[in-house]
C-alpha cells in the first residue's frame, strides 16, 4: 500500500470526484457509512455517542456520522463551537441534517467539563482533519484536554485531531489520544513512528474507493508492507527441487555465555526454508548446538572462524548474534569484510564492531542487509532528535553505501539504496525480548539464500518475522510469548501464505 502526503491525497480525493463521477458530500457521505459500519460492529455494548465536530470536513464526516447512529437507534450528542458555526460547503450540508433531527443534541463546546461522561460512551473526535497545519489552541486545546482525561473509549475519525499526518509535531502539541483511529483509504506517515503513532491506537484503514488510475499513477517513496506487497513477493516452493535449489546459509556467531543467541538464528533460518544450513561458532557451542538443532552442520571457528569459511555458490552469510566483540574477533571480522564482495546479513556485534571506526562501514559490501535497532544505529551513524530524522538519516547513508537497512521498531522500515521505504505493521510489543533480532537475522538469510532479491528478502523478512510474532501472542500473550514460540510459529505463517498462494491460482 501506498503512502501519501496530504497533498497527495486532497489530489486524490479531487481526481474521484471529478473523474468517477461523483459529489464532494457523496463521497464524504460513503467515508462516514463506512465508520459508522465499523462503530456499529465493535461499539454494540455502548448506547452513547458523544461526537465532536469541527468546522472543517472532518467536522463534516463527524456529523453524518451521528445522523447515521442515530438512526441506528443510539443517542447523540454532537458538540460544535456555537461561537464559529462557519463551515465547510460539505460539513455545512451535514450540519444541516443533523440540526434538523430533533433527537440529536446539539452542545457547545464549553459545555464540555461538564457533560456526564458515563460508562455506556464512546467518544469520537472529528474536530480537526489532515488539513491541520499548527497546533490546536483555545477552546480546543482545552477540549481535547478534557476528553483525555477520560477513560471512555476514544475514536478518531481519519487521524486524532492536533496530530500532523506528514511530519513530526511541536514537543508540546495538544494531541487527542485515540484508542482507534478510523483513516480513510491510506496510512498516515505520522502513524508509524513511535513519537505520533501512540495518539492514533490501534489503526483501521478504510477502503473509500478513491481512484484507483490515480493512486496507481502517482509516486511515492513510502510503502506499507501489507497483503499485496507480500502476495507479489512470495514464492510457492515448487515441485523436483533439491536442497540445493534453496540455497545455503550459514549463521556466525556465538560466544561464551551467548550460544542462545547462534541458536534461535540458526532455529529460524531452518524454519524459513533453507536448504542447507551451517552454524559456525566457537567450540563451547558444540554440544548446545548440535542437541538444539541437529538438523544444522557445526563447524568450530574458534576466535577466527568467520575467515575459515571456503567461498561456495549460493551461499550467504548471516553474522553477528551473540558474537561478542573481542579484539581477535573484531580483527577476524574486518579481514572477512575486506575479501567479501557478496551481500551480507549483518546484525548485533556486528554492528557494534563496525560502529568502532567509521571507515569501517565502507568494508560493508553493496546491496548488503544490516538490521540495526535504534541504539545501534545511532551508535553506527550518530544521534538524531527524533524518530523521522532518523530514518532520514538512513535514507542518506543506504544511498550512500548502496546497502538496505533494517531499522527495527515497532513499525520496522526497511530502507533502500533507491531511497524507497517500507513500513512493516505486523508484530507487536511481545517482540521487545532479547533474541527477537537474532531470529530475524536467521529468517533473512535464509530468504536470501533461497534466491529472494535483497529488497524482497527484507520485505519478506519482517513481515514473516512481525507475522508469527501475531501468531505466538495469540496463544501466549506478548508477556509471555518468548522468541522460541515466534519461531515455532514461522510455520503457520507459511501455511496460511501458501494457502493464499494456491486459492489464487
Amino acid at each position: 500500500m501506498k503512502i501519501f502526503t496530504v497533498e497527495n491525497i486532497r489530489s486524490a480525493d479531487q481526481y474521484t470526484i471529478e473523474n468517477e463521477p461523483i459529489a464532494s458530500v457523496q463521497l464524504m457521505e460513503r467515508a462516514s457509512s463506512l465508520c459508522v459500519e465499523w462503530i456499529f460492529s465493535n461499539c454494540k455494548h455502548h448506547t452513547k455517542f458523544a461526537i465532536f465536530c469541527g468546522n472543517g470536513n472532518n467536522g463534516g464526516d463527524g456529523f453524518a456520522i451521528a445522523r447515521m447512529l442515530y438512526l441506528k437507534g443510539f443517542d447523540i450528542d454532537v458538540f460544535i463551537h456555537k461561537e464559529q458555526l462557519k463551515f465547510s460547503n460539505d460539513a455545512l450540508i451535514n450540519y444541516n441534517r443533523s440540526k434538523d433531527i430533533s433527537g440529536i443534541s446539539l452542545i457547545d463546546l464549553h459545555d464540555v467539563s461538564t457533560y456526564n461522561f458515563d460508562e455506556k460512551t464512546v467518544i469520537i473526535d472529528a474536530l480537526f482533519g489532515t488539513g491541520l497545519s499548527r497546533n490546536p489552541e483555545g477552546i480546543f486545546k482545552e477540549v481535547i484536554e478534557v476528553l483525555n482525561s477520560k477513560s471512555n473509549p476514544k475514536i478518531s475519525i481519519d487521524i486524532p485531531s492536533g496530530l500532523f499526518a506528514d511530519q513530526m509535531n511541536d514537543e508540546n502539541s495538544t494531541i487527542f489520544k485515540a484508542d482507534h483511529t478510523l483513516t480513510f483509504q491510506f496510512w498516515k506517515k505520522s502513524f508509524l513512528h513511535p513519537e505520533t503513532g501512540i495518539f492514533a491506537g490501534k489503526v483501521i484503514v478504510l477502503d473509500i474507493n478513491l481512484a484507483k488510475e490515480f493512486i496507481e499513477n502517482t509516486a511515492t517513496d513510502n510503502f506499507v508492507i501489507d497483503d499485496e506487497v507480500i502476495r507479489n513477493v512470495f514464492k510457492v516452493r515448487q515441485d523436483f527441487t533439491h536442497k540445493g535449489t534453496y540455497g545455503r546459509s550459514i549463521i556466525v556467531g556465538g560466544s561464551y555465555g551467548k550460544i542462545g543467541a547462534v541458536v534461535l538464528a540458526t532455529r529460524s533460518a531452518l524454519k524459513t526454508g533453507s536448504g542447507l544450513t551451517l552454524t559456525v561458532a566457537p567450540d563451547c557451542g558444540y554440544e548446545i548446538l548440535q542437541t538444539s538443532v541437529p538438523e544444522a552442520m557445526f563447524m568450530d571457528g574458534g576466535e577466527k572462524f568467520i575467515n575459515q569459511i571456503e567461498e561456495v555458490e549460493n551461499t550467504v552469510y548471516g553474522i553477528g548474534p551473540g558474537l561478542g566483540t573481542e579484539k581477535e574477533t573484531e580483527k577476524a571480522l574486518l579481514e572477512f569484510l575486506e575479501n567479501h564482495q557478496s551481500p551480507l546479513i549483518l546484525d548485533a556485534d556486528v554492528l557494534n564492531i563496525i560502529s568502532k571506526h567509521k571507515n569501517y562501514l565502507k568494508l560493508i559490501p553493496k546491496r548488503s542487509i544490516i538490521t540495526p535497532h535504534p541504539k545501534e544505529f545511532e551508535r553506527l551513524f550518530g544521534k538524531t532528535e527524533n524518530s523521522f530524522k532518523r530514518l532520514d538519516l538512513a535514507k542518506t547513508k543506504a544511498k550512500e553505501l548502496g546497502i538496505y537497512i533494517v531499522l527495527k521498531d515497532h513499525y520496522t522500515q526497511v530502507v533502500t539504496p533507491e531511497g524507497a521505504v517500507f513500513y512493516n505493521i505486523t508484530g507487536n510489543s511481545g517482540l521487545a525480548k532479547g533474541g527477537s533480532g537474532d531470529i530475524l537475522t536467521g529468517i533473512i538469510t535464509s530468504l536470501l539464500a533461497q534466491k529472494y532479491s535483497e529488497q524482497e528478502a527484507a520485505i519478506l523478512g519482517v513481515w514473516l518475522h512481525g507475522k508469527a510474532a501475531d501468531l505466538a501472542a495469540e496463544k501466549y500473550s506478548k508477556e509471555a510469548m518468548q522468541p522460541t514460540d515466534v519461531i515455532d510459529e514461522i510455520g503457520n505463517v507459511f501455511l496460511r501464505l501458501n494457502k493464499k498462494a494456491t486459492t489464487q491460482l
